[in-house]
């Protein structure tokens, strides 16, 4: 499982998703955009539109990648542990992954259910921008000995953000190479986040 705002999706998004998917063996990676965000403010961008841009990224990503619309078709808050428990009434006896940023993996003790939710999925990090290695290994640590599965691994990541998309389209740059070429199209006949006035 890799969720997220995706507001819009990029190529950090797929290229994580490809290599933690070589790293684990896995046989599929489902992106799952949130309704609304738990630990965020809530996106300005449409339900639909963001779903159409995770889409376009999966057809382009490869086989490997499906998207699953569960979380904004449940509505409410997009709780990590309600979305698991679907997951696995819908694949029964699959292992299952929750992949995530540093900041998120940093906050796992504070997730809703989190004592339920740590029996659902082994947890799926990488190091970024100021959070290292180190810490995040010492923080596995922490949540192996709450009874939690941890996989922090150092895989590269392409250095883009959604806000740095989002802010490029409003100063009228280019975000060719950033997001897949079928998003990048989707986003300029949509005139999504552009400036306004």
């Amino acid at each position: 499982m890799l969720g997220g705002t995706y507001d819009p999706i990029h190529n950090g998004h797929i290229m994580l998703g490809k290599q933690f998917a070589v790293q684990l063996g896995l046989d599929k990676v489902l992106i799952i955009p949130t309704g609304t965000p738990p630990h965020k403010e809530a996106t300005t961008t449409q339900a639909s539109k963001r779903l159409d841009m995770c889409r376009l990224a999966a057809k382009e990503g490869g086989d490997i990648f499906e998207v699953s619309d569960m979380e904004i078709v449940r509505g409410g808050k997009s709780y990590s542990y309600l979305t698991l428990c679907e997951l696995q009434d819908e694949y029964p006896g699959s292992e299952l992954f929750l992949i995530m940023g540093a900041d998120m993996f940093m906050t796992m003790e504070t997730w809703y259910r989190f004592d339920d939710l740590k029996k659902l999925a082994t947890f799926c990090t990488i190091p970024r921008d100021d959070i290292l290695m180190d810490t995040l290994n010492d923080y596995a640590l922490r949540l192996e000995e709450l009874g939690c599965s941890c996989c922090v691994t150092n895989v590269q990541l392409l250095p883009i953000s959604s806000t740095m998309i989002r802010n490029n389209i409003g100063e009228g740059k280019s975000i060719s190479g950033l997001v897949p070429e079928s998003v990048e199209n989707y986003i300029i006949e949509n005139g999504l986040y552009r400036k306004q006035g």
